[in-house]
């Protein structure tokens, strides 16, 4: 799964919660970190000022009204379902507003219960339709909204595409691939992750192919597609991915080891174009060491 958000890294949560420290504030900081991320959103010149001058005690300090709020406030009940309802409206308003205008898109996003993509034991009611990245376990994320829409946005999804999907995570973007018409084809290296999302997909009724494997090596026995959409990050594009790419087909993904930007791809005529797009902050991805198991839906 993708982290897929602006940060910035002047401040040093990683490197406390690399020393050692108790279960609250780890807790507190992860939560911090999160706010940051969401409030960075979209490179605002005036919020990126206003996070890098934060102290650590500050984004500590923030993490644990937090964590008291969301742990306090939501934890006693689940949300009901028209609770979720309402949360889900607001998220999808709110991509709106930062100017996602795909009306189909906009749509899948309202359809799509994003909240069930999370696995139980990180559900929290508060935040599962905010706008950041929220933990799946195994030191992955789901997207946040906004990534998400945007990245679909961009792919411009026809009904029946070929899509191949590169790092399955809770299985949120599929979800929303399919829910456009695509035939999905989702490849995840975290087995764990990849059974989640299969139960998930089945549950909600949507026709996803999972593969557990390595991301690097495409799916050969299905290609060529007509969308590749990357959720983590590769140093540099792979050449496999590029190959399995059809003619007429377009790439999206995240490249990069330090500084990360979203990289178009369009194939044409055999002749590969790529656009630079927007900088962005995604978990990297990851070789696997053996020969990807397949399993279908």
């Amino acid at each position: 799964g993708a982290n897929g958000c602006w940060w910035t890294r002047q401040y040093p949560a990683r490197d406390v919660l690399a020393r050692g420290t108790t279960n609250d504030v780890q807790q507190s900081v992860r939560w911090a970190e999160a706010f940051v991320l969401a409030t960075c959103l979209r490179g605002s010149t005036l919020n990126l000022r206003r996070a890098t001058t934060m102290s650590m005690s500050q984004i500590i300090l923030m993490g644990c009204m937090l964590l008291a709020l969301t742990t306090t406030g939501c934890s006693a009940s689940d949300p009901s379902p028209e609770d979720w309802r309402e949360r889900r409206t607001a998220m999808v308003e709110q991509l709106r507003r930062y100017g996602v205008k795909d009306k189909r898109v906009l749509d899948a996003m309202n359809k799509v219960w994003r909240h069930l993509f999370i696995p139980e034991s990180h559900r929290r009611g508060s935040t599962a339709y905010g706008d950041h990245p929220c933990p799946i376990g195994h030191g992955q994320t789901i997207s946040q909204p906004f990534i998400v829409a945007y990245m679909t946005e961009r792919m411009q999804i026809k009904k029946d595409e070929k899509v191949l999907e590169i790092g399955t995570g809770s299985g949120y973007q599929a979800a929303v691939l399919a829910e456009l018409g695509a035939k999905v084809f989702s490849i995840e290296i975290v087995p764990e992750l990849a059974d989640h999302a299969r139960a998930v997909l089945k549950a909600e009724g949507y026709d996803v192919n999972v593969l557990t494997g390595d991301g690097y090596k495409g799916w050969p026995d299905e290609a060529p597609f007509d969308v590749v959409i990357v959720t983590c990050a590769p140093e540099d594009v792979p050449q496999t991915l590029v190959d399995q790419l059809a003619e007429g087909g377009r790439m999206i993904l995240p490249a990069g080891r330090v500084e990360q930007r979203l990289l178009i791809l369009r194939k044409k005529n055999g002749e590969v174009r790529t656009e630079r797009d927007l900088a962005v902050r995604f978990v990297p991805m990851v070789r696997g060491r053996k020969a990807p198991e397949k399993r279908h839906r």
